[in-house]
């Protein structure tokens, strides 16, 4: 029995079963989330299917979060999407399964639950989402999970500049057979707000760049001057991947304890190995991390820096 037939058997055991994903959610964490819980509620319309988590103002448009109570836990199974490690899980109930399922795409660097499907080399959690419904009887896939489904596979992907096999373009294929406004969708990815237009201007003008390394860091003073909000700098990491001088690129965002939230994206080197040395990680090309003040962040841009300098090297 595979991965896909085993989560199959528990979701056919349970009668409550509630969906958990990653704490300040991307496009993947919630698509696939409410992917999964759209192709379960088709195959099983009998069961209690919850997706919980915090409202993100900027992922809205998607879906919506459900609200439950404590007591829905009693007997659940709960599965955990998109979510390498414990402490990232988005609401702590997760706790209070019977039974607990990780599936992911993330290197399983931090295992845990009684049942786990990880597949690093997967573009995204929606990707592994669309087979899991398209190949086990009797899930299928439906209009409703293949929009969601969609909208992770390309958020992970960067609308297919990155991280994707021939895998995801059939599971991209498959989605296309359901009749959703899959322009629309692109469009809506792709769009930032005027207030965001005109943050980018800052963000050009004070920008660094050097030696192959792109980064910028922004103070809570100037996310609040530039009426952002706290998830409106999300934008900003991309900026930096269409200028051709730049390998490899970080955004350091000043938290409210002052802080810094680093988002690593590269072209080439692995950045992955930076963030586990900051208290983060992800994916080779693209990763999280943590810094504690300005000297961890000039630490970082000399980490990748070296990167930078290896790959060149080597390639």
């Amino acid at each position: 029995m595979d991965f896909q037939e085993q989560v199959l058997k528990q979701v056919e055991k349970y009668q409550t079963i509630i969906i958990h994903r990653h704490q300040r959610p991307d496009p993947d964490a919630v698509g696939s989330q409410l992917g999964l819980k759209a192709g379960l509620q088709a195959a099983f319309p009998e069961k209690n299917i919850y997706a919980v988590g915090k409202e993100i103002t900027g992922l809205s448009w998607v879906g919506q979060m459900d609200k439950i109570a404590d007591s829905v836990y009693e007997n659940a199974l709960v599965i955990v999407i998109d979510t390498a490690n414990r402490d990232r899980i988005d609401d702590d109930r997760y706790k209070k399964a019977d039974y607990l399922i990780k599936i992911d795409h993330h290197p399983n660097d931090e295992p845990f639950g009684d049942l786990m499907w990880v597949e690093p080399e997967r573009s995204s959690s929606s990707e592994m989402v669309v087979y899991l419904l398209d190949g086990n009887a009797p899930l299928s896939l439906t209009e409703e999970a293949a929009r969601f489904l969609y909208i992770g596979i390309t958020g992970d992907t960067g609308r297919f500049m990155y991280a994707s096999t021939p895998e995801t373009f059939i599971a991209v294929s498959k989605l296309y057979h359901f009749h959703n406004d899959y322009s629309a969708i692109n469009r809506q990815m792709s769009s930032i707000s005027l207030v965001q237009a005109r943050f980018s201007g800052k963000v050009y003008n004070d920008m660094k760049v050097e030696d192959q390394v792109g980064w910028i860091t922004l103070s809570r003073a100037e996310i609040e001057a530039g009426h952002l909000g706290s998830e409106g700098s999300n934008f900003i990491v991309g900026m930096f991947g269409s200028i051709k001088e730049v390998l490899v690129w970080a955004n350091f965002i000043e938290n409210d304890d002052g802080t810094y939230r680093v988002r690593l994206r590269s072209k080439g080197p692995n950045v992955n190995e930076i963030a586990k040395l900051h208290n983060g990680g992800g994916h080779d090309m693209a990763s999280g991390a943590k810094a504690k003040d300005l000297k961890e962040i000039d630490q970082i841009v000399s980490e990748l820096k070296k990167a930078a300098a290896d790959f060149k090297i080597l390639a």
